[in-house]
């Protein structure tokens, strides 16, 4: 009766059992992987790329249609080569970007500031990550040069992107040719953006290391967005469409995040980068 109320005593191999788990969590938080997994944890980076995902679909895309409109091109073209869809797919995207052949002048001066300062809003969260990631300070209204550059090699990445599309039928060319231009973009766009407390040739890594998360994400995509498009417009229409969107513009998020921290890492241990704590 008197040891009905009291707690129950842990037995030997409960108490083995409990040592084995948190010599477990001890091994995994001493690893290079448990090491990743604090550092994207350390700079919220699930929340960061929920918001690229909001701020890309409210402010980007907009000025992306209007730009490649006025070039007499294709948003959804673009958008179609970045997730690698097949035809079915591509049709569906292509009816969210569908314009009614607007011309230059139909734009007010309001209406193109505004477009633009949503582009450089998502410029300037890219940098944001950036600076934080590398341990560079904010130089506030001194940085929107570097933005206003950045928008400006993306233009010219996503045009060279689809001139060489359409000249290369060999998918493999295309890939390798997909590989080194994303390792080149993403060296040029870290850079600029940090431009200029962090050397060339320290950003190479993380540029290597984002190009290949680029190029996997795009294989991915290709194999399962373009089911999941076609899927969710046939169930729920345009807005079905935007959702696997976003799901894409996430992973987007993560891939950034991923090369940097990445990259930074494998400078450390080979000891080409002063350690600094993270912010």
């Amino acid at each position: 009766m008197a040891g009905r109320n009291s707690p129950r005593e842990h037995t030997p191999r409960d108490g083995s059992l409990y040592r084995r788990r948190q010599a477990a969590v001890r091994r995994f938080r001493d690893s290079r992987a448990g090491t990743l997994w604090s550092r994207l944890s350390a700079i919220d980076f699930l929340n960061n790329c929920f918001q690229l995902a909001a701020l890309a679909l409210l402010c980007f895309f907009p000025f992306l249609i209007v730009v490649t409109a006025l070039a007499g091109r294709d948003a959804a073209t673009t958008v179609v080569g970045w997730l690698g869809l097949n035809q079915q797919a591509a049709q569906a995207l292509a009816s969210l970007f569908a314009t009614q052949g607007e011309d230059s002048g139909s734009f007010t001066v309001a209406s193109v500031c505004m477009l633009v300062i949503g582009a450089v809003a998502v410029a300037g969260t890219l940098q944001s990550w950036y600076q934080r990631l590398f341990d560079v300070p904010c130089r506030g209204w001194r940085d929107i040069p570097a933005q206003l550059c950045w928008l400006g090699g993306l233009l010219a990445y996503c045009a060279a992107q689809a001139l060489v599309g359409k000249a290369l039928d060999r998918p493999v060319l295309l890939g390798l040719f997909g590989l080194a231009a994303a390792m080149c973009f993403w060296w040029v766009t870290m850079y600029v953006l940090l431009m200029p407390t962090v050397r060339w040739r320290a950003l190479l890594p993380p540029a290597i290391v984002t190009a290949l998360c680029w190029t996997g994400l795009g294989v991915f995509s290709a194999r399962y967005f373009s089911a999941a498009i076609v899927d969710n417009n046939e169930r729920y229409g345009p807005i079905g469409v935007v959702i696997v969107l976003l799901s894409w513009l996430v992973a987007v998020g993560v891939v950034i995040h991923l090369g940097a921290v990445v990259g930074r890492m494998y400078l450390e241990y080979s000891s080409r980068w002063d350690t600094q704590p993270y912010r």
